[in-house]
């Protein structure tokens, strides 16, 4: 067995002992309020831990760490912003960030005000890597059980990570987080024809459901055993919730975006309070929940749960403080980060009220029509025009209520205004899906499929 072992740093450990202390933290703030009106400092320490298998086989077991600091300046009305791994060199940082300011734009942005917070740590310890490893080898014994001619990859990954915020304007908040993410997938190819499907989940102080990856991940290659055709035109069409989330979910994101609407490219501009959706269409954020629950975001803004649109009536957008200066409104708690960078707009889960019918009746319900489980990237579609084209990696037909095959070469396009006017119902039950999303399945009465047989 060939495994490879690496460790990549990046600055310190995280949960190093030498990690940035709060008098540190609070001496960075003061060394650069004294060349900017305004200052913001945000720390983070990340460790990934990961098992990876792949072909069948142990493939790799590697850490990857993160420790550095984030600095945003308002010098002379001015925004200014730098960040570096290097903890030795913390006045170099504030010297960048400021000269940045001078080629900066005017800002309406204000830092975020009197938090004081520190967030509980976890007691949860993940198990060793050896068990990951174990697990790992018992997935592909039981797919392989299923089918020997599927080649399986997974990956285990332990995502330990703290985060610390300190502003000019007396905020000082700390939080810490323990995600375990598992992902299982295979491979499965018959001459020319190659087959892909795959589970995922995310949980937090807790070990992934092994069992439930493995059945999910076989009862997709059972829908698949045999082949099916469909006609291109318009049929019913049921989303999963993974599908949902790559296409639905991931419009509402976009359009709902005040850095989106700031820049009036969402169709929802001078839109809030208008019914444009199925008044059974509620979506909205819930932060105190789920995987990626956190009580405030990167900006140091205590984060709430907030409906953003209510029995299909739009009621409000989600703002950073960047993008809700800019339009005069007040920060929703979604200023969030990856990794370093300066924070953009983002939700920490989308959730939609589940509807009356069971996955199960939904799809007795359809006489001829297509499931949707994986899809191929966002498409090619306009996005901002809340529109979604995506070309299906696993897909289903049902006839009279039955899935008789996979589908291949199909694709699957719509509005979300359009497609809402025809939704048939809502699972009754949810999935998290990624950790960041919790949606049933959604199914629709007619969207346009085009098919290449």
């Amino acid at each position: 067995m060939n495994v490879t072992c690496q460790v990549k740093m990046v600055g310190k450990r995280a949960g190093d002992a030498s990690i940035l202390s709060d008098a540190t933290l609070e001496k960075t703030l003061n060394l650069a309020r004294e060349h900017a009106e305004a200052a913001e400092v945000y720390y983070l320490a990340s460790q990934d831990q990961l098992v990876e298998f792949e072909n069948n086989r142990l493939k790799s077991l590697s850490t990857r760490a993160i420790q550095g600091v984030a600095l945003r300046v308002i010098c002379q009305g001015r925004l200014g912003f730098a960040s570096s791994t290097d903890l030795t060199r913390l006045e170099d940082l504030i010297a960048a960030a400021v000269q940045t300011s001078e080629s900066g734009d005017r800002t309406e942005l204000e830092f975020a005000t009197g938090l004081q917070l520190t967030a509980p740590k976890t007691n949860y310890r993940p198990p060793p890597t050896q068990e990951f490893v174990a697990r790992g080898e018992r997935l592909i014994e039981q797919v392989r059980a299923y089918n020997p001619d599927i080649l399986v990859n997974i990956k285990f990954n332990i995502r330990s990570s703290s985060v610390k915020i300190a502003t000019s304007n007396n905020v000082s908040a700390q939080r810490s987080s323990q995600i375990l993410s598992a992902s299982l997938l295979g491979n499965l190819i018959k001459g020319e024809d190659f087959l892909k499907a795959y589970s995922h989940e995310v949980v937090r102080d807790a070990f992934p459901n092994c069992d439930r990856l493995l059945e999910e991940l076989l009862q997709k290659y059972q829908r698949a055993e045999l082949s099916a055709a469909i006609a291109s035109g318009s049929c019913p069409v049921l989303f999963t919730p993974t599908a949902a989330a790559s296409t639905i979910g991931r419009l509402f994101d976009t359009i709902l975006s005040g850095q989106t609407v700031v820049q009036k490219a969402s169709p929802l501009v001078d839109k809030v309070g208008e019914m444009l959706f199925d008044p059974r269409l509620t979506l909205f954020e819930d932060p105190t929940i789920g995987p990626s629950a956190c009580p405030f975001d990167d900006e140091g803004t205590l984060t709430t749960p907030k409906v953003l649109i209510d029995s299909g009536v739009v009621k409000q957008f989600y703002w950073d403080r960047r993008s809700g200066g800019q339009a005069s409104c007040p920060p929703s708690g979604n200023g969030f980060r990856n990794g370093l960078s300066r924070p953009q707009p983002q939700l920490v889960n989308l959730c939609l009220m589940p509807g009356q019918t069971t996955t199960a009746d939904l799809i007795a319900g359809i006489n001829e029509g297509l499931i949707v489980d994986q899809v191929l990237g966002a498409g090619q579609s306009n996005q901002l025009a809340g529109e979604f084209s995506v070309n299906l990696d696993l897909g289903y037909k049902v006839e009279k209520g039955e899935i008789v095959g996979r589908v291949k070469n199909t694709m699957v396009a719509g509005s979300i205004f359009e497609a809402f006017k025809t939704l048939v119902d809502s699972g009754s039950s949810r999935e998290w899906v990624g950790g960041r999303a919790y949606l049933p399945c959604l199914l629709f009465e007619q969207l346009g499929v085009a098919a290449r047989h």
